[in-house]
């Protein structure tokens, strides 16, 4: 069916000709251009207006075959390297690190699940999983008791230590009275007797004997007037602290204390171990500790207990062929040579001896005979002359002196030391720092 038809404002003698489709639009030339076609409803409403009409609504349903898709996730997996090797990075991740519930999965893992549900079955390995193995608790360092090489014995030594031991006789030092092995004579049981002796020794470390001394009364108080081990592990550790915090690192000390009750209650009957190696594995007991305590605790004599001053005065009595730098490659010079009848009574005279005569700062060489006798090479005497302070050091044997004389300043900025040997010509040496430190001497 054909009929004219014309747009707004057109009119009819210039509209073109018009067709109806089978869908019922009109088609009609533009009077603007004729390569553009015009489409219009044929059906106009009763106001005029084009009606627009839904066409029937259909349902249809999807079917689909899981095989055929898997089928097709697999030919793309195993078409595509790169989904092949995601796979695989995906797998290898998977046995990292744990999913969450409801966490959504990554395409390349929807694929690999796929693929294993494709296969029927899953891998089990025919491996059997190993359990982890506990771990061993470790075997404690042996302590050294030897040199491969034995030191020498130094020259004079005898008549140095029989001196010393001398001296020693006549002075009452702190550690006669307040040593770590007065702390046994309070208690009455041998086990406890034992374990204060131990608890003794752990807190005097970088401590004074008096501070040690009042910090053992004060604990023995705070656990119920009895130093044993039940008590100890029976107190907080607050109840520890506060009795012993007046000792240097009161805090770290206060954990080692607790701990070595635990374990000698677990590991050593409750009772102070017999050896050396056995005590060096109890939690803040080193190799000194463990000597005295065998000496003190079970009157058994192992070695030599090395503190600070035995290390010092063997050091400036010039025993060891090189000046010793830690208490341990003291211990080992010392045992090397030193009869072993000796080994137990050395640190008691030598602690007694640096407490009250050669003390680590400004030594009483004066009160020392050994300094007269010319047999200790760092001995030095002070003394004042018309305001200036002179300090004279005398070392070496007796078959050779040096005398050092140092001398204050002088009114030019200048200190001199006069050097003198075997009555040879003196030496003055101008140096342009007052403060001058002779090495070899504290």
């Amino acid at each position: 069916m054909t009929r004219n038809t014309c747009t707004p404002g057109q009119t009819n003698d210039t509209a073109s000709s018009s067709t109806t489709g089978p869908d019922g639009l009109v088609q009609q030339k533009s009077e603007f251009s004729p390569s553009v076609t015009l489409f219009a409803l044929d059906s106009l409403g009763p106001n005029g207006s084009a009606e627009l009409r839904r066409s029937p609504r259909k349902r249809a349903k999807i079917e689909y075959d899981e095989s055929a898709i898997e089928d097709s996730h697999l030919e793309v997996a195993r078409v595509s390297p790169l989904i092949a090797l995601k796979n695989k990075i995906a797998q290898g991740k998977g046995k990292d690190s744990s999913k969450g519930q409801g966490q959504r999965r990554r395409p390349e893992e929807k694929i690999a699940n796929t693929s294993r549900r494709a296969k029927g079955k899953a891998k089990v390995s025919s491996t059997p999983v190993k359990a982890k193995a506990k771990a061993k608790p470790k075997t404690p360092k042996a302590i050294p008791s030897t040199l491969a090489n034995p030191h020498p014995a130094p020259e004079h030594w005898e008549e140095v230590y029989d001196l010393i031991k001398d001296m020693r006789s006549r002075i009452v030092a702190p550690v006669d009275t307040m040593g770590c092995d007065q702390a046994q004579y309070k208690e009455s049981e041998p086990r406890n007797r034992r374990f204060a002796t131990l608890v003794s020794l752990m807190l005097s470390s970088q401590t004074k004997d008096e501070v040690t001394d009042a910090a053992v009364t004060k604990l023995r108080a705070a656990v119920g007037g009895t130093l044993s081990i039940e008590n100890v592990i029976n107190a907080d550790n607050d109840t520890i602290a506060e009795a012993i915090n007046k000792v240097g690192f009161w805090r770290r000390k206060t954990e080692y204390i607790k701990q070595t009750a635990l374990k000698l209650r677990s590991s050593f009957s409750s009772d102070v171990p017999k050896t050396v190696d056995e005590l060096c594995s109890l939690p803040g007991v080193g190799p000194k500790m463990a000597f005295l305590a065998l000496q003190v605790a079970w009157d058994l004599n192992h070695g030599i207990g090395v503190d600070v001053h035995v290390h010092r005065i063997t050091n400036r009595l010039g025993w060891h062929r090189r000046p010793t730098k830690t208490p341990e490659e003291t211990r080992l010079n010392l045992q090397s040579w030193l009869p072993k009848d000796r080994h137990r009574e050395i640190n008691h005279m030598l602690v007694g001896f640096g407490q009250v005569v050669c003390t680590p700062v400004n030594p009483k060489c004066g009160e020392c005979v050994l300094s007269t006798n010319g047999l200790c090479p760092s001995a030095r005497v002070v003394s004042e002359k018309d305001g200036k302070k002179k300090v004279t050091t005398v070392a070496g044997s007796r078959k050779r002196k040096v005398k050092i004389e140092l001398e204050g300043d002088d009114g030019t900025g200048e200190t001199r030391i006069k050097l003198e040997e075997a009555l040879k010509d003196e030496t003055l040496i101008k140096m342009e720092d007052t403060g001058v430190k002779v090495e070899g001497f504290d």
